[in-house]
């Protein structure tokens, strides 16, 4: 279709007076019939070698946005079209239908958005040649302004505290960002690390430095927060060699590894994957030599599944009998354990470990409770972590007895003006009857990040998401939508044996949960419906 095809413009944009102008060249292109593009639906259309867009009609209204998603670049015209969002199949990011701004997570930027017109049945759509080239917008910030003195802190350098500090940015404040961080990286995507080691550390990194100098947030690396004055405002680092001075307060601290604590735990070679640096450590040190992952949760088994092949051996020390038990359910765990064992993975469960061996400094073999001896050269720990919290203690913020901070819908703590998010606190989840919950997905941080700035600039806004989460493990993908920490049955429908398949995980009748496998857009649809208050039932599944 296109009988007017497709035509370059040249306009001039900007010129303010005694400026040059800039050129902008723009492509114009019918790419479709009103009457063949029925209403509720999307779909891509090519402009010719200069790109491509995503048309999309609801209620009579069109609009065109980029094609892929803006967090690892899914077409979208694969994703889920639901009350003016679109929403990414791969990992459930939420864009506006009509503007094309992010509206949830993973992700960080929005998609650029073109113009459509409708004249005599045809709709054409025209786009600038430089958005089109490029697949991401990044949203207009306002500049620091010396006549603000107003300063906002974050503590954290990871998702939350990274969304944080450009939604300031975003929304109008004008005042001092500070961002602290006890990590030597910028904030980075930090589910890449156990799926990716050897990644550069640069290559992870959500924003490049040069962000951060013309979006004004200062970063403060390697700075270790030690206590927090709460009544005088005041932030000590690096045990009070040095303060910094707050008017509203954002705390995302993330979790810090619990420690394995056995006899020769101090050899060299015991690795917690905590940053770029652990991972590349990992990666270099396992290359040829036999490996044991401690935990069998999502970290340790992704670990696993990126050393099959380049180390000897490895063997899983886990607590239950099959990895994801409590989470995917014993079938689905059964299934993720066999793909694994057929990569010669082993696995021992309800083992515990009695002694690190080593030989002059270096980790050589394992000693279990069992009384086995496993050969090992490498040893990645992954028991889980706890909230780093313990900075708090004398600062007056609750905290619950598991070292979570408390905050309300706002994302607010029980002291004005400091708010928290990700991985440390116990929040409201509204989109599920506003169960107390504390969440460790990457999705939900952004998220966190995004509602605890609206907050402290003043805009009154409840924290509303759907969790959603994704593992890649041995070159297949699980996507988990909702919450179901304590689901009561599991029902399965599709081939589990071919890994093609959707799990529901009921709780008193409804559907809590869904995880799946190779059935994109599923979780993603889900997770929609969830966002607009929707209720599956167990009987609708059922038939």
């Amino acid at each position: 279709m296109g009988a007017l095809g497709s035509k370059r413009k040249e306009y001039r944009i900007g010129g303010d007076v005694g400026s040059k102008a800039v050129a902008e060249k723009f492509v114009e292109k019918v790419v479709c019939k009103d009457e063949e593009f029925q209403d509720g639906n999307m779909a891509e259309f090519d402009l010719g070698e200069d790109g491509k867009i995503l048309l999309v009609k609801e209620n009579g209204a069109y609009s065109a946005l980029g094609t892929k998603c803006t967090h690892y670049g899914a077409p979208l015209k694969n994703g889920v079209l639901i009350g003016g969002k679109i929403r990414c199949p791969w990992h459930g990011a939420c864009f506006d239908s009509k503007t094309g701004d992010i509206e949830d997570f993973p992700g960080l930027d929005s998609l650029p958005c073109f113009e459509v017109t409708v004249t005599d049945g045809n709709v054409s759509v025209k786009a600038p040649l430089s958005s089109l080239k490029n697949p991401k917008r990044v949203k207009s910030m306002t500049k620091y302004s010396h006549a603000n003195p107003t300063t906002y802190v974050i503590i954290g350098g990871g998702a939350a505290g990274l969304m944080c500090c450009e939604t300031l940015r975003q929304e109008g404040f004008s005042g001092k960002i500070i961002l602290i961080s006890k990590e030597s990286n910028p904030p980075y995507d930090r589910p890449k690390l156990s799926k990716a080691l050897d990644s550069k550390h640069s290559a992870l990194y959500l924003r490049n430095e040069e962000f951060y100098k013309t979006a004004e947030i200062s970063l403060m690396l390697e700075t270790n927060v030690t206590s927090i004055d709460t009544k005088e405002r005041w932030i000590a680092c690096n045990n009070g060699k040095l303060k910094v001075k707050y008017d509203s307060l954002m705390i995302a601290t993330g979790g810090e590894p619990y420690k394995y604590d056995a006899s020769g735990s101090d050899l060299k070679n015991i690795f917690y994957l905590r940053t770029p640096e652990d991972g590349n450590l990992i990666a270099k040190e396992s290359a040829g030599k036999p490996v044991v992952v401690v935990g069998s949760s999502f970290i340790g088994m992704e670990v696993a599944s990126y050393l099959i092949g380049k180390a000897t051996t490895i063997t899983v020390l886990g607590r239950s009998d099959v990895p994801f038990s409590t989470v995917f359910g014993k079938e689905i765990g059964a299934r993720i354990k066999a793909i694994f064992e057929d990569k010669g993975v082993i696995f021992h469960s309800g083992k515990n470990i009695v002694k690190f061996i080593g030989n002059d400094g270096n980790l050589n073999a394992i000693e279990l409770s069992s009384g086995e001896t496993i050969s090992a050269e490498v040893c990645i720990i992954g028991i889980g972590v706890k909230p780093a919290t313990e900075f708090l203690k004398d600062s007056g913020i609750a905290i619950n007895a598991k070292g979570q901070v408390i905050v309300n819908e706002m994302l607010e703590t029980d002291i004005k003006g400091i708010f928290a998010g990700g991985d440390i606190i116990e929040f409201p989840l509204t989109s599920y009857d506003n169960v107390k919950a504390n969440i460790s997905h990457w999705q939900m941080a952004l998220a966190h990040g995004r509602t605890a700035a609206l907050n402290m600039l003043g805009k009154n806004t409840v924290f509303h998401s759907v969790p959603f989460f994704w593992s890649a493990m041995c070159g297949k993908n699980f996507r988990y939508a909702g919450y179901a920490p304590n689901f009561e049955e599991v029902i399965i429908k599709g081939d589990l044996e071919k890994l093609q398949f959707i799990a529901y995980y009921i709780k008193e009748s409804k559907v809590a949960a869904v995880c799946t496998c190779n059935k994109d857009p599923e979780a993603a649809r889900f997770a929609s419906c969830m966002s607009l208050g929707e209720t599956i039932s167990k009987s609708q599944i059922e038939s």
